[in-house]
């Protein structure tokens, strides 16, 4: 019965977070705010330096992971760069990993945190790690990521984190109509590393979504360095450019292979969204 009770919970919060960006998307352009009335669950996405003092260390909350509308409980436990957090229970435990497939992972995946009358968007990875004091049945911590926050290893926000977040919050999509065409390149490293066909599709011209399953299911990890890049000052009137560069990646089949090529990225018109030339790319990667 609890279980019954929860899944009603978490589908009425999803309704309102859906309402809530259907309202947000009227109004248009990224952290303005309507006048129109909000929900009590309202969905905001909040800098990290806020969030480390709204939730607190020792705080527990309920993760529920967007595309699987799954959820379960969590406690902060430490961190200072982002929150270091733990299952409540075995069975949250249980619920996480069903959420990943039943695999342990490093990839990052859309969330919604709800912590009281709020929903807060951020993002998580599914890799047990470090230190662990509950008895969940999991071995160590994983981490939870908000706008702003870092890495150990890096002083700037980690990209896939970031875009996960502008997902769980409804601003994906118009984060990649504005990105500037090398963006989609760093987005394009993401997609594939972190085996996310809807977000390689969101970059692909045309939003080649068979070829982007197939390059998820083919490719499991790239790399693309040594980039020819024009002066951004000179892309506006651009509506085609081939990038020069280094591309190495790691197959299904576990082979290595590297290759020197161009990369074409193109757009209709100075005020439309850049896109990867999808058979160009595929072509490149054979």
């Amino acid at each position: 019965m609890m279980q019954i009770q929860r899944k009603i919970f978490i589908i009425i919060l999803l309704l309102l977070f859906l309402s809530d960006r259907a309202e947000a998307g009227a109004v248009g352009g990224f952290g303005q705010k309507s006048d129109a009335p909000r929900p009590s669950f309202s969905v905001e996405i909040l800098p990290w330096q806020t969030v480390k003092d709204l939730i607190p260390n020792k705080s527990y909350f309920t993760i529920i992971d967007v595309r699987t509308g799954l959820s379960f409980d969590v406690q902060r436990r430490a961190g200072s760069k982002h929150a270091d957090v733990q299952p409540l229970t075995n069975e949250d435990t249980k619920v996480m990993k069903k959420i990943y497939g039943g695999t342990w992972s490093w990839d990052r995946r859309a969330i919604l945190v709800q912590y009281k009358d709020r929903l807060i968007p951020g993002s998580m990875n599914g890799m047990p790690h470090g230190a662990g004091a509950l008895q969940n049945g999991f071995p160590g911590h994983f981490c939870v990521h908000f706008y702003g926050s870092t890495t150990h290893k890096t002083p700037t926000p980690d990209l896939a984190h970031k875009l996960m977040i502008l997902r769980a919050g409804g601003e994906l999509e118009r984060y990649v109509y504005y990105m500037d065409p090398y963006e989609s390149l760093s987005i394009l490293e993401v997609a594939i590393n972190q085996h996310d066909d809807d977000l390689l599709a969101l970059i692909l011209s045309g939003g080649e979504k068979g070829i982007a399953k197939k390059m998820i299911h083919d490719i499991k990890h790239i790399d693309i360095s040594d980039l020819s890049l024009l002066p951004s000052e000179d892309l506006h009137p651009v509506f085609c450019l081939t990038v020069h560069a280094k591309l190495k990646w790691i197959t299904e089949g576990k082979v290595q292979n590297v290759k020197k090529g161009e990369l074409i990225i193109r757009r209709n018109s100075p005020e439309d969204q850049w896109g990867l030339d999808a058979k160009a790319l595929g072509a490149l990667l054979q």
